[in-house]
């Protein structure tokens, strides 16, 4: 499937909820938490149908997102279903970690190929003050049963000036003993995450030049997505950095999202998107669906305008779009 732009789209990204078991600071807005029905959300049929569709369009590998994908009731049985779609190739999924533990080996049994783990802090206290719950044991816990289960597992860390910038080095330092890749991901935002500023990659590249020496600048492939990774000698994982504020990378974009109610997004900085639950519950043709789909992939924009006011920009939460 290529875009106008002519771009190869082949990852799709599934939010199977809006719900989460944490609160984290820059995510949800706690004071005006709603948490979706189940009439609310497509069903494991529908996100299947929409998925071999979009497979037979030429999407290769699928996310799981939320929310937290892990309080989706029987998620292990959805996975399992699409990994089963002609096609698909990879199964991952992005989750907090908290439930991770109890349910990983089940999800790689139906199918899972890797996990990204998104964890912003190593410190007991500071994770409760971020995330609402003291649940950072929970998390460690499931990084290792992961590594243990040979899953492929990356960290995707966030860093906040005045919050968890003094952590850089030790989130670093998870990748001398652990076969797993530490990404520090721009602060984009959209939502509650307007009220903080994020710290750049360029600066984190710094702090840790200081501090490391003998890095190694790894060579990008095409899998390895938006993620330009370095590795320091004698360490066993990789640092990567994704830098969607200060280093674009649209011109190589090659995903869209599915939101966990309805809505097909063409990019995560936009609010529209075309409707398919409304769609496929009037009983919409498989060659309709198909043809429908395939009109809005082509249609992807050539690029988000995070720090420019514009017509259409998203404001809903993190959680509400699926990240």
């Amino acid at each position: 499937m290529i875009d106008k732009f002519g771009r190869k789209i082949d990852y799709l990204r599934i939010s199977v909820t809006e719900n989460c078991n944490l609160k984290c600071i820059y995510c949800i807005d706690e004071n005006n938490i709603l948490n979706s029905c189940n009439n609310d959300i497509l069903t494991d049929d529908e996100i299947v149908k929409i998925a071999t569709e979009c497979a037979r369009l030429g999407i290769k590998k699928i996310r799981i997102t939320g929310g937290e994908p892990l309080v989706r009731k029987n998620i292990e049985s959805l996975i399992y279903k699409l990994k089963c779609i002609n096609g698909i190739e990879e199964i991952y999924i992005t989750t907090n970690g908290v439930l991770l533990h109890t349910k990983i080996e089940d999800l790689k049994k139906n199918g899972l190929t890797g996990v990204n783990i998104s964890l912003d802090s190593l410190n007991k206290d500071r994770f409760k003050k971020l995330t609402k719950f003291d649940k950072l044991q929970d998390v460690l816990l499931s990084i290792d049963k992961a590594l243990e289960l040979g899953l492929k597992v990356k960290i995707n860390t966030v860093i906040v000036d005045d919050i968890n910038k003094d952590e850089i080095i030790d989130f670093v330092n998870l990748t001398k003993d652990k076969n797993l890749d530490i990404r520090f991901i721009e602060l984009m935002p959209i939502g509650a995450a307007k009220n903080y500023k994020g710290t750049s990659n360029e600066e984190i590249n710094q702090i840790i030049n200081k501090n490391f020496k003998n890095i190694k600048v790894e060579n990008k492939s095409k899998r390895s997505g938006p993620a330009k990774y370095i590795r320091i000698d004698n360490y066993k994982g990789k640092i990567g950095f994704i830098s969607p504020i200060s280093s674009c990378f649209c011109e190589d974009c090659n995903r869209i999202r599915l939101t966990s109610t309805r809505f097909l997004k063409k990019c995560l900085h936009y609010n529209y998107g075309v409707d398919l639950k409304k769609h496929i519950r009037s009983n919409i043709s498989d060659k309709d669906l198909n043809e429908l789909i395939y009109s809005n992939i082509y249609d992807k924009p050539q690029e988000h305008l995070f720090m420019e006011d514009c017509d259409n920009k998203e404001n809903k939460y993190m959680n509400q779009i699926g990240g």
